[in-house]
């Protein structure tokens, strides 16, 4: 089930119009195996099977420095490599879903998202056989939805016990830093529990108000929905965000 939840924004984000112009970071990729060539249904982002479905299944694993403690789940990049008989000039675009890191490596791929890397099907086959490439990364603005924010109730909330969600998405290249619920008219931070996931525990009854700390160039900003979670809410269920 998705909701759509209407947001009263402290600073204007518009993330379709982001400059994803910028400077490439030079790095390492490899890729992780599994049966079909999507990704990882049990990431530590904690995003479950849209994690392995996300973005075509072209997602990733990425370093402590681009993983930021869970902040850096959902976040989009392109990535190169630098063979020119075998590499797409534009490369591979992936959807940070969990960590992992090698020697230099910065990205640990899904099959899928090493396969784009190539310039055709003989080409990324050829690449696989290397195992590690050299390869150059920047941030991109993640566009593959329509929304700002989308998040979804956790597999392991109870209502009205226990509160938890998983931030699956965030617009442009922006970051959620924390995430806070309104209860005793002040708001209450929830835990990162780990990855992309928030919790809380004895969460009030009835509707739930939640904001969104979200890092951006300027600095940190918030992003309230004008729209609460329903008093029925069920784990499962996704919300979507429009500014």
């Amino acid at each position: 089930m998705e909701l759509k939840l209407g947001l009263v924004c402290v600073i204007l984000l518009f993330p379709v119009l982001c400059n994803a112009q910028g400077i490439f970071t030079k790095s390492r990729a490899s890729y992780y195996g599994t049966p079909d060539g999507y990704g990882n249904p049990r990431g530590a982002c904690g995003f479950g099977d849209y994690g392995r479905m996300v973005n075509g299944g072209s997602v990733s694993a990425v370093s402590a420095k681009l993983w930021k403690n869970g902040a850096g789940c959902g976040a989009c990049y392109q990535v190169r490599c630098k063979i020119p008989q075998l590499c797409d000039v534009n490369g591979a675009y992936v959807v940070v879903t969990d960590y992992g890191e090698g020697y230099r490596t910065d990205f640990i791929m899904s099959p899928r998202g090493f396969s784009k890397l190539g310039r055709n099907p003989a080409a990324s086959d050829k690449l696989k056989k290397y195992g590690v490439l050299d390869v150059e990364y920047k941030r991109v603005p993640c566009t593959f939805k329509g929304y700002n924010i989308m998040f979804q109730i956790n597999e392991h909330s109870s209502n009205p016990g226990y509160f938890a969600i998983a931030v699956l998405y965030v617009g442009g290249t922006y970051d959620v830093t924390a995430v806070e619920l309104w209860q005793n008219r002040k708001w209450e931070p929830l835990r990162r529990s780990y990855g992309g996931v928030f919790d809380f525990a004895n969460p009030p009854r009835g509707e739930i108000r939640l904001r969104f700390q979200v890092s951006t160039n300027a600095g940190l900003k918030w992003v309230v929905p004008t729209v609460p979670i329903p008093a029925n809410w069920k784990a499962g269920a996704t919300y979507t965000t429009s500014i």
